[in-house]
């Protein structure tokens, strides 16, 4: 990429904007992950009785395991979310911001 193209899209208002809308939904997604999860391995360090406990009388299923496949589902819907936003939002502005730079 040449200089003065760089310092276009440096410059370029529409570039800040994508910069920290994508940062702020990205510190979100990581936030919510975060506390999820670190709510798990407290949940497992201080009462770890809760998630042994059967589903239902007989079962051999504890509520761990409903508990450990939530975090993953939970992670893959906010990958989905950022990739959607991603896709359908900072593409368009990203490509904005190309098409002001070339000109």
């Amino acid at each position: 990429m040449s200089t003065d193209l760089y310092e276009k899209v440096k410059n370029n208002q529409k570039f800040h904007q994508l910069v920290a809308r994508r940062s702020k939904l990205a510190w979100v997604l990581s936030l919510i992950i975060f506390v999820v999860y670190f709510s798990f391995i407290l949940l497992i360090a201080f009462a770890p009785d809760i998630l042994g406990k059967p589903i239902n009388s007989g079962s051999f299923i504890t509520m761990g395991i409903p508990v450990g496949v939530f975090i993953i589902v939970m992670s893959f819907v906010l990958t989905g979310i950022y990739v959607r936003k991603a896709n359908k939002e900072y593409d368009r502005i990203n490509q904005e911001i190309i098409e002001d730079a070339q000109k």
